[in-house]
């Protein structure tokens, strides 16, 4: 059985439960803290970040949710997520990585850094300007992904890719901690509603992060 080091509102395990989820991958979740540093799970991943997989039996560690989801892809015939011409596979990859690089960075990132690492870690209020930043970066993403979903059925094309399983899972981190405002991004909304109501996107929803409470509609399919 694999094994996946994460804690609840990292993005990067969000997306390799998502697709873990769609492929119909078992696994069990061991919860990992990775600001402690601790030692063993340094051993496993010297970076200090997860996601990390295990197969202990196979002596198999995987490391970095790209590199992750790319196994399983290659591995696991059952709903692929690159797929396509080599062009379409390519914008799969490119929207990918947008999101976990570009919207991690500009909102993800800050919004965990503001309102779950000073709460838990440093004991310390968030910084209001900080948080105005990140909420109005995250509203100029949003833009863009309206007019991918106005031109296209999904973010990187015809069908459900590993670009949309990127896109929900940051966006999910980024609802729970409240730094998405919905007005006025009615093809995203749709969208996201759609994601909230399948079965690999369930078990993320009703998690929650100790101390730190999400809005009401979080939870809610149609919202």
């Amino acid at each position: 059985m694999w094994l996946l080091y994460q804690f609840p509102l990292c993005p990067f395990s969000r997306k390799v439960r998502l697709l873990l989820g769609e492929k119909g991958v078992g696994y069990d979740l061991v919860r990992e803290s990775p600001w402690l540093m601790r030692d063993e799970f340094l051993d496993l991943n010297p970076a200090g970040t997860t996601p990390v997989m295990v197969e202990e039996e196979k002596g198999i560690t995987l490391i970095d949710s790209q590199a992750i989801c790319e196994y399983f892809e290659e591995t696991v015939e059952k709903f692929p997520l690159i797929s396509g011409t080599a062009a379409g596979r390519a914008e799969v990859r490119r929207l990918t990585a947008f999101f976990d690089q570009n919207f991690f960075g500009d909102v993800v990132g800050p919004l965990l850094h503001e309102r779950m690492k000073k709460r838990l870690i440093e004991r310390a209020p968030p910084d209001a300007r900080i948080l105005r930043e990140a909420m109005k970066r995250a509203n100029v993403h949003m833009d863009y992904m309206d007019y991918l979903l106005d031109h296209r059925s999904w973010m990187a094309g015809g069908t459900l890719s590993l670009a949309d399983i990127a896109a929900a899972a940051h966006l999910s981190v980024a609802d729970y901690l409240g730094g998405i405002d919905w007005q006025g991004h009615e093809p995203v909304r749709r969208w996201y509603a759609g994601f909230k109501s399948r079965p690999s996107f369930r078990p993320l929803l009703s998690e929650r992060m100790e101390v730190i409470t999400p809005p009401p509609h979080y939870e809610k399919p149609d919202f």
